[in-house]
Formats: C-alpha cells, sequence, structure tokens
C-alpha cells in the first residue's frame, strides 16, 4: 500500500465526497444484512413455528422478532405476514441498490480526477527534468509509462479501490452479527479466514515481479513502434523491413508470454477463493447442521439456515478483496515505474526569488566552468566572455562538448562547477522564464508541432497578432511559401512539419525566433542538411536573424562562420583554439585540420 500513497494523497482532496461514499456504502450494507436477517422471520413462517421460544430464549432480538411475528400472524394471517416480509425484503434490497448506486456515483469522479492528477503530474514532471535526464531513457518507455503504466493504476488500483472501502466495513458488520447469533460458530470462521488469505497470497506474491517483467515489454513495443515510424525511410531504402519486422516480433512475442503468466495468475485468485470459501461454507454448514439437528446449540433450522445467508455474504467481499489483491500487486509495478518519473531529481531548479531579467546589456560570461553527467566529465573548465553583439562560432569534433557549452546558456544543465553570469549576475540568481525570454535557439534538426503554420510560429507568444507572425514570416523568406499554401498560415503541416519540405521547416523556425526577438541566439548550424537552394534561403534568413543580436553559433559547416567575431575550438570539453578565423588557420592547428578536412570533402 505504500507504493499507492502518492494516490491517497489525491483522493485526500475530496474529503467530503469520500466521506459521503463512505455514508452510502455503510446504509447499503445495512440494507443488505437487512435482507437477509428478513429470512429468520420468513423461515419462521414457512416453517410453521412462529413464536418459537425454544431455542432463542438467550437471544433478546430474536426472541422480539419472533413475538412481533406472532402478534402480526394473530391479527391477520400468516399469508398476510408472508407478504408483508416479502414487501420488506424488496425494499430493503431496492434501498440498498439505490445507496450503492449513490456510492458509486460519487466516487467516480474522484477516481478519475485523482488518475487526472496523476497523468498531469508526470506531464509536468517531464516539462521540469533537465535535457540530460532523456538521453538515458527511450522515448517509447516514457510514452509507455505515462499511458500503459498510468491506465494500469486505474484498471488495478483504481477499480478495485471501492471494494477496498466496501468490502471490510461489509465483512466486519456481518460477522457482528454471526457473532451475536451465535460466537462458537462464528470463530472457527474467523480461524478459517486468515488459512484462506494465506494460500491466496502466496500465489499472488510473484504477481509483482511478474507485472514489471510486462511494462517492460509493453515500453519495448512502443519504443520499437515509434522507432519504426520515425524511420520508415530509411527502413525502406535499405530493405530493411525483415529485419525490423523480425525484431517486433520477437518483443510481440516476448510481451504476449508475460502477459499470459500475469493473466494466469491473477485469474487464478479469484475461482481459488471461491472454492475455499465454499469449503468452509460447507465445513459450517456440516458442522452447525449437526449441532442443529443433536440440540447442541441454542439455534433452530430457520436460525441456522438465515446465519449461513449472512456467513454467505462474507464470502463475496471476501473473494473481491482477494481480487483486489492480486490487481493491486499488478499495479505496484506500473506505480513503481512512474514513481522514477515522479522523483527524479530536478537538476535544474528555478529561483523563486530570482531577479527579472529585464534587458541584456552587456556580456555573457563562462567563469571556470565545468560539468559532468554522472561520472562524465564533459565540458573542463571552460572561460569565456561573449560580448553584447559579437557572434562567437563553437567549433569541434563530434562529442566535443558544443552543444553542451551552448546549452548552459537558457539552463538547460546547471554547472557542476564555475559560473555562468550575464551582465556580471550568475544566472541561476535570475528566474527562469525571464532568463529563457532573452534567447532563442535554431536547431539544425527544426522541431515543429502538429499544428498551423501560425500556430508554429507563435509558440509561446500568446499576445503575437498575425500582423506579427507574417512579419517574422517575411524576415525569414517564410512568408512567400506560406502564401502558395492552400489554407496559408492556418495549413497544419502535420506531424513533426512532414508536409513541408526540411528549408520550409527551418525557415518556420527561424520566423519563430523572429518573433521572439530575443537578444541572444543560439544556433546550432540551421543549413547542414539543406539542398543548395534553400540554404541560400534559410542562410539568408539566418542573417537577417543575427542582425544586432548577441549569436552562439554551433558550427558544422566551417566556411559558414568565417566572418564570426571569435571561433572557439573544443576538444574533449576543454578549448584547446580560440580566435579569428585567419589567426587560426596561421596556427596550423587543430582547426587548420578541420578546415583542410572539409574543403578536400
Amino acid at each position: 500500500m505504500k507504493r499507492y500513497a502518492r494516490i491517497f494523497t489525491y483522493l485526500l482532496r475530496h474529503k467530503s465526497s469520500l466521506v459521503l461514499y463512505l455514508l452510502f456504502i455503510l446504509l447499503s450494507i445495512v440494507f443488505s444484512v437487512l435482507a437477509l436477517g428478513l429470512l429468520f422471520p420468513f423461515l419462521q413462517l414457512l416453517f410453521s413455528v412462529p413464536g418459537q421460544t425454544t431455542k432463542t430464549q438467550s437471544n433478546i432480538m430474536l426472541q422480539w422478532v419472533s413475538e412481533k411475528l406472532t402478534a402480526l400472524i394473530q391479527q391477520g394471517s400468516a399469508v398476510q405476514a408472508l407478504g408483508i416480509i416479502c414487501l420488506m425484503i424488496i425494499l430493503s434490497i431496492l434501498l440498498k441498490n439505490l445507496f450503492l448506486y449513490l456510492s458509486v456515483r460519487t466516487m467516480v469522479p474522484v477516481k478519475h480526477t485523482a488518475i487526472n492528477h496523476l497523468r498531469q503530474d508526470v506531464f509536468n514532471k517531464i516539462l521540469k527534468l533537465p535535457i540530460g535526464y532523456f538521453t538515458d531513457q527511450k522515448k517509447g518507455d516514457i510514452m509507455s509509462r505515462m499511458t500503459n503504466d498510468v491506465h494500469e493504476i486505474e484498471v488495478s488500483f483504481m477499480s478495485t479501490l471501492e471494494g477496498w472501502i466496501k468490502d471490510p466495513f461489509s465483512i466486519l458488520i456481518n460477522l457482528s452479527i454471526l457473532v451475536y447469533i451465535n460466537p462458537t460458530l462464528t470463530l472457527i470462521i474467523l480461524i478459517s479466514l486468515p488459512i484462506i488469505g494465506f494460500i491466496i497470497s502466496a500465489i499472488t506474491r510473484s504477481l509483482k515481479r511478474d507485472s514489471m517483467d510486462v511494462s517492460k515489454a509493453g515500453s519495448e513495443t512502443i519504443a520499437t513502434i515509434d522507432e519504426t515510424l520515425g524511420g520508415l525511410r530509411v527502413i525502406k531504402a535499405f530493405n530493411a523491413e525483415r529485419i525490423i519486422r523480425n525484431k517486433f516480433d520477437r518483443i510481440s512475442a516476448h510481451f504476449l508470454h508475460a502477459r499470459n503468466k500475469v493473466s494466469y495468475k491473477r485469474e487464478m485468485a479469484s475461482p481459488l477463493s471461491e472454492f475455499m470459501g465454499v469449503l468452509v461454507f460447507a465445513g459450517i454448514l456440516w458442522f452447525g447442521g449437526q449441532m442443529v439437528l443433536t440440540n447442541t446449540i441454542d439455534m433452530n433450522g430457520a436460525l441456522f439456515l438465515t446465519y449461513m445467508g449472512l456467513f454467505y455474504n462474507v464470502i463475496d467481499p471476501a473473494k473481491s478483496i482477494t481480487g483486489a489483491f492480486s490487481n493491486m500487486q499488478k499495479g505496484s509495478s506500473a506505480m513503481q515505474r512512474i514513481d522514477e518519473i515522479l522523483n527524479a531529481p530536478e537538476t535544474v531548479h528555478d529561483n523563486p526569488d530570482g531577479h527579472l531579467m529585464h534587458a541584456f546589456n552587456h556580456a555573457i560570461e563562462f567563469q571556470n566552468v565545468t560539468f559532468s553527467y554522472g561520472d562524465q566529465p564533459i565540458l573542463k573548465n571552460i572561460n569565456l566572455v561573449i560580448e553584447k553583439g559579437k557572434t562567437v562560432a563553437l567549433v569541434g569534433s563530434s562529442g566535443a562538448g558544443k552543444s553542451t557549452l551552448a546549452d548552459m546558456i537558457p539552463r538547460f544543465h546547471d554547472v557542476t562547477e564555475g559560473a555562468v553570469l550575464i551582465d556580471g549576475i550568475n544566472i541561476k540568481d535570475y528566474s527562469l522564464h525571464s532568463l529563457r525570454s532573452h534567447i532563442s535557439i535554431v536547431t539544425q534538426e527544426p522541431i515543429l508541432f502538429n499544428d498551423t503554420i501560425a500556430g508554429n510560429i507563435a509558440l509561446g507568444m500568446e499576445s503575437a497578432t498575425m500582423q506579427d507572425i507574417e512579419k517574422a514570416a517575411t524576415i525569414a523568406n517564410a512568408h512567400p511559401f506560406i502564401m502558395h499554401k492552400e489554407d496559408g498560415y492556418q495549413t497544419n503541416i502535420g506531424d513533426r512539419g512532414q508536409k513541408l519540405s526540411g528549408g520550409e521547416r527551418q525557415r518556420l523556425t527561424i520566423a519563430r525566433a523572429v518573433l521572439k526577438n530575443p537578444p541572444i541566439l543560439i544556433l546550432d548550424e540551421a543549413t547542414s542538411s539543406l539542398d543548395t537552394e534553400s540554404e541560400r534561403l534559410v542562410q539568408d534568413a539566418i542573417e537577417n536573424l543575427m542582425h544586432n543580436r548577441t549569436s552562439i553559433v554551433i558550427a558544422h559547416r566551417l566556411s559558414t562562420i568565417r566572418h564570426a567575431d571569435e571561433i572557439i575550438v573544443l576538444r574533449k570539453g576543454e578549448i584547446v583554439e580560440r580566435g579569428k578565423h585567419e589567426e587560426l588557420i596561421a596556427l596550423k592547428g587543430m582547426y587548420h585540420r578541420l578546415v583542410d578536412m572539409q574543403e578536400v570533402k
């Protein structure tokens, strides 16, 4: 139950609804017991022994029932008394089911709201986690946790939550009445119930481990589907359909086996608990029946049958609790996987009392910056000053730390040692929102969303007018191609902008950056994967964007950074060379070799 502590915090936000639910449940149980209790006068009447007191003198309530039944028959007839008892049974069952429905009606929105809060918390946590967290995670696995695992909790825990509240009360109330009727027989029942519970729990203990295997297999399935959809063009081009199909078949087979294994164990709990309950029921029937027949207990046949009816009323909720326990074991592994996300450390924290960055006036400064991801060092002792209005290019081989260095400025990562300052203030002392509102990023791979062209350009700029959007698109050389679309700026561009060409997608991301109009610009060279014509249009758009801005350019094509104010050459997270293009060429060092390699190509 500890695993579900988070869910209980959501549920406790609805205390008034829970109290109302509890009231309805108690009333439904009371009328259910009353309906079964009416079996006694019914059987008394049916066996033609109204008012019999021979075996019920020690029970005041049953004695009172017998007396009232006798008086009822004396005033009318046995048939009339029988009709009244039947009407009372019908009324009791009606009220029982009415209050049962009201309890469900009260609880349904509480359960759904709790699951919705859980899903929102997972999504919000993902938005808060640092970029580095996702480098070690499969996107499909995260998607599986947000969808399949949350659904599993809804099915395994929320669907049985009402039983965990209702069934113990039902068992307690029925057992109390059974003790009142005959403590000896009830003691035998109380001894047998834990034995049944132990046998059932022995079967369900392994469900959690098996359920974790199901969750992992499910996430692998989603991850494979996601990779296949993203790389379908490459798969077809390299005739890799058979390889991918075989891979998916293996994963699907493992998923199927794991699900079957869990289902076998989970489904075994219900029939086994029912069989064990009937076994105890038959034992009590045999043992108690003998005592009634031999007059060794203060109980007649009608009362004994009523007692057995009330006892059977204990078996069903006991069976439900057993099934709920096995379901919770299955859902526990899903909750564990979700907790791994919710409990993941947020290494980048917003400063609630941070300064508001109103403008960028002087410089960005890296002071002895070191950054490690886990035990792996990425940047080492970086010292760098980027003055306002200057263009600084970051150069180096793959894995040199170029992107990580640029990511320090908007605090996608926080430094392990040292500090990054803007206008002399540590960026940790700014509020995240105000810091990032002064920075725009254009990535090598255009990041677009399944929305309209206008919606993608105005991302994060809720106050932008259509005129502002069109102006930004014009500066980014995007307006002409947009106007050729059937719906213009209201054209939906599809998943990740797949309805557009590479050059068109990139110009939209530039238009987005233009609309934001930031003083600081980070460019992960946006033309490296484009054809010549698109490259020219995008390069012109980038030059328009960089005008009068401080730019940090992650350079892949060295020919595009010849006019940078300073070129920083990185190797294994360290600055090994710095200067202008001509100065670095004259050094005949690493930069010179990189240029030569690209020119040879």
